[in-house]
């Protein structure tokens, strides 16, 4: 991503009220996938480097809420301000913490570049941020637009039909928006009491007062804004599946755990990005530390070990370490590679009771584990595979094949190994739920 010179700060109005939401609770603490929404949006401006401070602006009554989110989550470079009556008067009340230095925390840098964007907006990339940028140095303002959907008409007094606007023409103003700092400022300094109460355009208030042409950005379908009950559901269902395109295959260094591994890589490879590795969990690998610090949250651990119980402590303490299950469910799968002579499919009761004691332990941290069981008899050279049906250790199907069948090039390849192929998706979208 290209570098930005300037100094880029960001403001989150965060203080409505949620009314057409519904419900008791303001939209942006509602939460999905168990984390309040205003903390997506944080974190989309946090994973941001160029981005140097983050002001969330809530009302009196919930700056301790917002306190208590920060917390959590462990969110950095925040300050949260009390908000105002109304949304503009609220982004003008995150402005003036840089320009009369009222942060009680720190004292905060005036930026060259301010961002402004809602904070029940959590779909924002970092691509979409440097452009809006780049455009606000260039022209003093600018802000992402997208394509009218519907026509827009004008009724008339008696409530008839007056005129409508040809929809070519006109475009939806979206967030983020981006200012030079001196030239949005300026303009909430000159704003009326009308302005403030009943304006909701930051980029018109830069041509009113300063006569800044803002320059208009195509931004991505996902800028929308969670305004109604029913787009809480359909940004769950978007961070499920974005939380599903990404697996990391762990497996030791032994030749029929690495084949495993191999065998399950090249099956979700063209449903998925796959990570694959073969590391001792017992050494501190700095590979997979990298791969905990980016936007992996689906992990696959293969082992040949007899419930390899310290193995997986400590790849669930190496999780805790990283913070990842602090941001979303993290979904953990055991498949045990069972080698022998015995093609029983008996799990000891005492074992079960402790790896779903332990399920149910980690769950609280955010962590999801699941088990799945391929056994390989060695007098037949057949593969097994199978499951408890019980959560969290759960597998929906039982199957075998022979060695020889496993070649990429054969039939059975793919329909045999899509079952395995099928209960990995199912535990990391559809069973992703605290």
């Amino acid at each position: 991503m290209e570098p930005v010179s300037a100094a880029v700060s960001a403001v989150l109005p965060a203080g409505g009220s949620g009314e057409r939401l519904g419900g008791a609770t303001p939209k942006q603490f509602c939460g999905l996938q168990g984390r309040p929404l205003v903390s997506y949006a944080v974190r989309a401006m946090e994973r941001v480097s160029w981005i140097s401070d983050i002001i969330v602006v809530v009302s009196p009554e919930n700056i301790e809420t917002m306190k208590s989110i920060v917390e959590k989550y462990g969110h950095k470079r925040v300050t949260i301000v009390k908000g105002g009556i109304t949304r503009h008067r609220s982004i003008f009340n995150g402005l003036k913490v840089f320009a009369e230095n009222q942060s009680s925390n720190r004292l905060l840098q005036k930026p060259e570049v301010v961002i402004i964007h809602d904070a029940v907006r959590p779909f924002v990339e970092e691509d979409i941020l440097l452009k809006v940028v780049m455009a606000a140095k260039e022209h003093g303002a600018a802000g992402a637009i997208r394509p009218l959907v519907s026509t827009v008409i004008a009724s008339g007094e008696d409530g008839c039909l007056d005129h409508s606007l040809e929809r070519a023409r006109y475009r939806a103003s979206e967030m983020p928006q981006a200012f030079l700092f001196d030239i949005i400022y300026q303009a909430y300094q000159q704003c009326t009491d009308h302005d403030l109460d009943y304006g909701t355009e930051c980029l018109h208030l830069a041509l009113k007062y300063c006569k800044t042409n803002a320059k208009l950005v195509e931004g991505t379908a996902d800028l929308w804004k969670v305004t109604y009950k029913r787009d809480l559901y359909a940004a769950e269902s978007i961070i499920k599946d974005s939380l599903s395109q990404q697996i990391c295959i762990i497996t030791d260094v032994k030749e029929a755990v690495v084949q495993a591994g191999f065998l399950l890589h090249e099956s979700l490879k063209n449903q998925v990005k796959v990570e694959a590795i073969s590391i001792s969990l017992s050494k501190n690998d700095s590979h997979l530390q990298n791969i905990f610090s980016g936007e992996c949250y689906n992990f696959l651990c293969i082992n040949d070990k007899e419930y390899a119980t310290e193995e997986i402590q400590q790849l669930v303490d190496m999780l805790e370490k990283s913070n990842v299950p602090l941001l979303y469910p993290v979904v953990l799968i055991l498949v045990h590679l069972n080698i022998s002579e015995n093609i029983s499919f008996s799990i000891g009761l005492e074992e079960l009771t402790k790896i779903k004691k332990f399920a149910r332990e980690v769950k609280k941290k955010n962590i999801l584990v699941y088990g799945l069981l391929i056994q390989y008899k060695v007098t037949e050279r057949t593969w097994h595979i199978g499951g408890d049906t019980n959560t969290p250790i759960k597998a929906n199907f039982c199957l075998s094949w022979r060695q020889k069948d496993l070649s990429l090039q054969h039939p059975l390849y793919s329909q045999k190994l899509s079952k395995v192929n099928n209960f990995v998706w199912e535990m990391c979208s559809a069973n992703r739920k605290t």
